[in-house]
């Protein structure tokens, strides 16, 4: 039944959505829409909110769904007031920042999760942006599903058109909309998860390349910085999601809470393939430091080699410099080339010592 929730196809708005539009934003700019649906179908004519939810519970069928957009303090109270929302979670949901949790008050629940985009770059430096987070929250209730989203991603354009194109699991309620937020989201983490390894594959042949270059610890850095970054908006959530699977909520009826443990698997897979990652990050940084520190040894010795080399003409110089009147071969007509010559050889000699020996 939930099974092309999990299957949402990640597309743009089929129209544009004008947030200044009345039929669009009744409270405001945050608004962005307020339908009523009734045995999973989409009704017309409730384009605000309190008429929405009126008619609602004046049949006691139906629920309301509205999408806001980064709401002000002040565009939120009158939701608030309106459907009964706690003022701590009302809080929450204004200023964001929130780790992934989940919330009961009475009857309504509060559910925050962390949204992930992939950052497209045609290559990848020491200040690339890889991963871009944002919030999305959600008041579930009896008869309402709200939710609120902070950044410029994780539009639930999409996933409202796909579940309005399968009214039997909207007709299941808010808790359905709730499960088809949590799968998007997740389905989100694998997807950023899966192109992240790209970046590291690109990382992992550069060091290895046999002309790896020595700026790719900055770069390696960075990708482990925007990992952790991933990895903070995905492992807070198996608690949450846990507790959606596992625990007896009034608007999570047992029929659909089932489904929330197959988001979890998901959720468990991406974040066990961060982890991976993280790892496989810190054995290529390793392996980059062992490359600096052969490649600086290589150096030391072939200066070590060349200053060897360079010592000999330079004691020989340095011995006829201190002008004493009775030298070898000072008076010798042919003890000027001679000396030469005898540097020349030594310095030959000892060249062909290191090479052999792989010092040069």
């Amino acid at each position: 039944m939930f099974s092309s929730l999990r299957r949402v196809v990640r597309r743009g708005y089929r129209r544009a959505v004008d947030l200044s539009h009345p039929s669009r934003s009744p409270l405001g700019s945050a608004v962005v829409n307020c339908v009523v649906y009734l045995d999973g179908v989409r009704q017309d004519g409730c384009a605000e909110a309190e008429e929405a939810l009126r008619r609602v519970r004046k049949t006691g069928e139906g629920f309301v769904w509205i999408g806001l957009h980064e709401p002000a303090q002040e565009e939120l109270t009158g939701l608030a007031a309106l459907f009964g929302l706690h003022p701590l979670a009302v809080e929450d949901a204004v200023h964001a920042h929130q780790r992934p949790k989940v919330e009961r008050y009475d009857d309504t629940l509060f559910a925050v999760f962390k949204t992930v985009r992939y950052v497209e770059h045609e290559e990848l430096t020491a200040t690339s942006e890889v991963v871009e987070t944002g919030e999305l929250m959600a008041f579930t209730g009896p008869d309402f599903v709200i939710t609120i989203r902070h950044g410029g991603h994780g539009t639930l354009g999409p996933l409202r058109e796909e579940l309005e194109a399968s009214p039997e699991q909207l007709a299941q309620g808010p808790a359905a909309v709730l499960h088809a937020i949590a799968d998007h989201v997740v389905d989100d983490y694998v997807v950023v998860t899966d192109t992240v390894q790209n970046d590291i594959d690109a990382v992992e042949t550069a060091v290895f390349s046999e002309h790896g270059g020595r700026g790719d610890a900055g770069r390696i850095y960075q990708l482990k910085r925007e990992l952790l970054e991933l990895r903070r908006a995905v492992a807070p959530l198996g608690r949450p999601l846990e507790q959606l699977a596992t625990q007896p909520i009034p608007v999570i009826p047992a029929e659909v809470r089932a489904y929330f443990r197959d988001v979890a698997d998901h959720l468990t897979r991406a974040t066990e393939q961060i982890a991976a990652y993280d790892n496989l990050l810190d054995s290529i940084l390793q392996a980059h430091l062992a490359q600096v520190t052969v490649a600086q040894n290589e150096d030391m010795r072939k200066i070590t080699a060349w200053a060897a080399i360079v010592a000999v003409p330079t004691m020989v110089c340095g011995v006829y410099g201190m002008n004493f009147e009775h030298m070898p071969e000072l008076h010798w007509t042919y003890g000027y080339p001679l000396i030469l010559g005898v540097m020349a050889v030594a310095c030959v000699v000892i060249h062909r010592g290191f090479r052999r020996n792989g010092w040069l």
